[in-house]
């Protein structure tokens, strides 16, 4: 793999890159777990495209045939294939459940957060389509820029094992940008070069292969994200600084998974639907409100009445978020795509931190009594702000001030507390994967055991018949989670096919035509043209009566060497100075033009939708509407006279100008020849 080697031949005048300029990805044959994980993730897609392939063949049969039989036989391998498609499923959602290897290996006592895990890829070979395209294209010899596409197919080779830190982002950003002048290089949406991406689903394994480079970056969009949730995973959650980074992650996922919705709309992969996505940002911006709520609780909670009341109203407002995220999963499109265990830990974590609400506010309402010092107007307010409607009527002040009013409420929180305890077990014993996580289970049964205690110490005989249902908290959080926007303005990224000159002009939008060498000699000291624009320059205000013109120069040509020397990063100074220096003898510059869109039409008066007119169809039109008859329509030609029909296209109506015309356009240029500011030559 190349590292820190820039493409050579691009002379003095192309800036170099930074040594650290090309990155290396991780080693894909190390045995860590992360990687032991997409290995076999990789190996599950490959078992998925076979057995695709073999129902793909089974269903082929049984359209094709009638055979009894063979519909039996076919019938029968397609109920084994789906079998195996099945069982490949639930361990492809099984890699994805397994959230305990992207945990940091020192954390003990918080709940796993849940990471994407990278989308697959196959290896693309872009040698040949990119040489025969700069062949095509751009009139070079495409061997001359081996060392730029090898650079190229190393990068993305890199991309393919990015490493799990700051360091991998940068590296999937770097190929992301450098996607973008790939794009503009060499694919455009009129023509396909040969360049197949095939990326497979994150969840379900179904491969996905398009020649639209728009695979290629959404995919790499997503990698970036899924990076991100896994930096965050990794952070360390027992200290403030790794918590604040891993907050910093999970909006970060949310902002580039936002993008990659509302840039990419169309992905085949469902992975990438806007409906999986939206269901993806929910679930980031969740987890990033989970370790706001761990941050606080980091320095300790006080047994304060204030300090409780706080801790409810976050604990409420990260049961609501993943609520929202639930509700989101639940949905008929994503129910069957989403890994089942994904949604058992949301309904877990989004009962487990209601219960952590309730218990924070019967703790506040049973132990901390109001006493004549305390602050009466600051407390009464405070639990007017928890409440969204008081309880049976009753006013704040009523319940700071009645110990039984105080006791019944507190109960009632600490009542709803264990059912939503229990709630959050039951559903995580109704997962297989999940139950192998001993210390979910740990944390659900202590605090199920900690409200159990709590009820059993102000539990009384006639609570049955005072019994009543736990108001609802209003959640709140001094920090909401929000997701940080995706912006690629701070990357500095250098093109690695910057040779073949600026982007404005030499891109894959503009049809130019072959390199043509033009021998320019001066005549009393003037070439008979001046030059303008940036880079490169270009022919302005040509004399049509000198020589330049008469050995081939016209009007907006662009100079790309002098002499040999590339020139398609030189300005109009650098290029006027270099002409200024020919002898007598004179100067052979080579130069290249932006063929017209509409002269790549058919000259012919046969028009079609997608098709601007030419000038022999706009000549029609003036005349019928002229003459006022109605157009008629040329019957369809057989299949047979297909040949006739081509001959008589091949022999239409071609616009050809005028000489009268021609000859006042010449004037018209040879007046302003000499009056432009730029510098004559």
């Amino acid at each position: 793999m190349t590292d820190a080697v820039f493409p050579n031949g691009g002379g003095s005048d192309l800036p170099l890159p930074d040594l650290d300029y090309f990155k290396k990805g991780c080693n894909p044959l190390a045995q860590t777990g992360r990687s032991k994980l997409q290995n076999q993730r990789a190996t599950l897609n490959q078992q998925i495209i076979k057995e695709m392939r073999l129902r793909a063949g089974a269903e082929n049969l049984l359209r094709a045939t009638s055979n009894h039989k063979i519909r039996e036989m076919a019938t029968l391998e397609l109920s084994y294939v789906n079998s195996n498609l099945q069982l490949l499923k639930e361990e492809l959602e099984g890699l994805n459940s397994s959230v305990e290897v992207y945990q940091n290996v020192e954390e003990v006592a918080a709940i796993p957060l849940i990471p994407l895990g990278l989308k697959e890829t196959k290896e693309v070979d872009f040698t040949v389509p990119f040489k025969d395209f700069i062949l095509e294209h751009y009139g070079e010899d495409g061997s001359v820029y081996d060392s730029e596409i090898a650079d190229f197919m190393d990068l993305r080779q890199a991309c393919r094992t990015p490493s799990r830190n700051e360091a991998g982002i940068a590296l999937l950003v770097n190929y992301f940008s450098q996607l973008s002048f790939t794009e503009a290089r060499f694919f455009t949406p009129s023509k396909q070069i040969g360049v197949y991406f095939t990326w497979y689903d994150c969840f379900t394994g179904v491969p996905v292969c398009q020649q639209n480079i728009s695979l290629e970056k959404a995919s790499i969009l997503f990698n970036i994200a899924a990076i991100y949730t896994q930096i965050g995973t990794r952070c360390d959650r027992q200290s403030v600084s790794g918590l604040g980074n891993c907050i910093d992650s999970f909006q970060k996922a949310a902002g580039v998974l936002s993008h990659l919705k509302e840039t990419f709309t169309h992905t085949p992969s469902y992975d990438m639907s806007p409906a999986m996505l939206s269901v993806l940002v929910k679930m980031m911006i969740a987890q990033a409100q989970e370790s706001v709520y761990e941050k606080i609780c980091l320095p300790g909670i006080c047994n304060e009445y204030f300090s409780l009341l706080k801790m409810a109203q976050e604990s409420a407002k990260v049961s609501e978020v993943y609520k929202i995220v639930l509700s989101s999963m639940n949905q008929t499109p994503i129910k069957e795509n989403i890994p089942a265990s994904w949604a058992a830990m949301v309904q877990v974590k989004a009962e487990h931190y209601k219960a952590l609400a309730h218990y924070f506010m019967a703790v506040a309402l049973l132990d901390r009594q109001l006493t004549p010092a305390d602050d009466e107007d600051k407390q009464e307010k405070a639990l007017s702000q928890v409440y969204d409607t008081i309880p049976d009527g009753l006013l704040p002040v009523m319940i700071l001030k009645t110990i039984n009013h105080r006791s019944r409420i507190g109960k009632a929180h600490l009542h709803k507390a264990i059912i939503c305890h229990e709630e959050a077990i039951r559903a995580l014993s109704l997962c297989r994967n999940l139950r192998r996580l001993d210390i979910v289970q740990e944390i659900l049964s202590v605090a199920h055991k900690r409200s159990l205690n709590k009820y059993a110490m102000y539990e009384t005989e006639d609570d049955f018949v005072s019994y009543m249902d736990a108001p609802e908290l209003v959640s709140y959080s001094e920090q909401n989670a929000e997701m940080v926007p995706f912006h690629l303005s701070k990357v500095k990224v250098i093109d690695f096919f910057q040779r073949l000159g600026p982007l404005s002009v030499f891109c894959a939008k503009n049809r130019l035509t072959a390199p043509r060498t033009v021998h320019v000699v001066p005549e009393n000291g003037d070439l008979g043209f001046t030059l303008r624009g940036g880079m490169p320059a270009q022919v302005n205000c040509l004399d049509p009566l000198c020589a330049a013109a008469n050995a081939g120069l016209r009007e907006g040509d662009y100079i790309v060497s002098v002499e040999q020397t590339d020139c398609k990063w030189l300005g109009v100074t650098e290029v006027t100075n270099m002409l200024k220096a020919m002898d007598e003898t004179g100067v052979i510059i080579q130069v290249v033009n932006v063929q017209d869109p509409s002269y790549m039409t058919s000259k012919s008066a046969t028009y079609s939708g997608a098709m601007q007119k030419t000038y022999s169809m706009i000549c029609l039109d003036v005349n019928d509407d002229s003459d006022g008859k109605a157009k008629t329509v040329s019957k369809k030609l057989s299949f047979l006279s297909w040949g006739v029909k081509k001959r008589q296209k091949a022999t239409s109506t071609i616009s050809i100008p005028s000489a009268i015309a021609s000859s006042s356009h010449a004037e018209t240029r040879l007046s302003a020849a000499f009056s432009n500011d730029s510098s004559v030559l």
